[in-house]
């Protein structure tokens, strides 16, 4: 076993000093941590447990929006009145992912930061890997990609991010809200997750010793017609192949607005933002939502085992938009 040093964060502004130390993490419920830590990937020189802070509170914001503590487990969130009322689409997708007694132990702000599955990050008997060990190559490419990244990827890594709930919080523009010994800053989720690029290891925009406090949903006004979808290989405790996260407004059969996020495709959640243009002010119908979500995959580049993810994330698209605009 690596040794480490330990530490329990007593307040806010102690944990954020003692996690700008030098190779320090932050430890919520450790529920993704601790398994890379148990297989030699992850290597932390301290843990600083900030399970105890006083971080988990889920309140109504005055615009409308609802504000979620980083300590809040993925449970309490899911079955929160407030976000079953106003973001039920974040509630779906929270359900859909893990097992119960992950999801009971797993905390919001570490679903954000949750690793990718790739095989070959996860296993290094599997051979070399850009986000575990930077310059070594990506053994993806070349090997068994059958759950690997259509859109987004680069020569260097083709992983994808596991979240389910980060894909709805794209699709409703949240706001993650980090503080630091510098003070606190907030970060739009759509750039909150980085792609690949030539520093794949480089997962977040977070900067060194920032600590998550809370998650905001700003208030969507067709935040309730909306749907979660995830396509996997086995309806429980599986990650998604394919997810889409939608929301749209339809009224007298025309689309006024929408919004479309993707799971399982690339390395971060993906806003199909093509897609939603096309469909704005258009009439909702099964062709011009199988046109939408054809421009979505436009920019695809599947691997050799996973080609069939581009005509499977287009059926989701059109299911997950027929089934959001059919509650409107």
């Amino acid at each position: 076993m690596l040794p480490f040093e330990y530490d329990r964060a007593t307040d806010v502004e102690q944990a954020v000093r003692l996690g700008a130390q030098a190779g320090a993490r932050y430890i919520g419920g450790g529920t993704n941590l601790l398994d890379l830590y148990k297989s030699g990937i992850e290597r932390p020189a301290r843990l600083v447990d900030v399970s105890r802070l006083p971080l988990n509170t889920i309140e109504a914001l005055p615009d409308g929006g609802v504000r979620i503590g980083a300590m809040a487990s993925n449970t309490a969130a899911a079955n929160h009145a407030l976000v079953r009322e106003r973001c039920p689409l974040l509630a779906e997708a929270l359900l859909a992912g893990a097992s119960a007694q992950l999801r009971n132990m797993a905390t919001v702000g570490g679903n954000l930061l949750q690793r990718t599955r790739c095989h070959y990050f996860t296993d290094p008997a599997l051979g070399a890997c850009n986000k575990r060990t930077p310059g070594s190559g990506c053994a993806a490419r070349d090997g068994f990609n059958r759950i690997h990244a259509i859109l987004g990827g680069s020569e260097s890594c083709i992983a994808v991010h596991p979240s389910d709930m980060a894909v709805a919080l794209c699709a409703l523009d949240a706001v993650v809200r980090v503080r630091s010994q510098s003070g606190e800053r907030e970060i739009p989720v759509n750039d909150f997750h980085r792609l690949p690029g030539d520093t794949p290891h480089i997962d977040t925009t977070l900067r060194p010793g920032e600590l998550i406090t809370a998650i905001d949903v700003p208030a969507v006004a067709f935040g309730t017609r909306s749907h979660y979808l995830k396509v996997r290989d086995r309806a429980s405790y599986a990650f998604a192949l394919v997810s889409v996260a939608a929301a749209i407004d339809v009224h007298d059969g025309m689309v006024r607005e929408v919004c479309i996020a993707l799971g399982g495709v690339a390395h971060k959640p993906w806003r199909a933002r093509e897609a939603e243009d096309a469909l704005r002010g258009k009439e909702f119908s099964e062709d011009n939502l199988r046109a939408a979500a054809a421009l979505a995959l436009a920019q695809a580049r599947p691997q050799e085992h996973n080609r069939y993810k581009v005509e499977l994330a287009r059926r989701v698209i059109v299911r997950a938009l027929r089934i959001a605009g059919d509650m409107a």
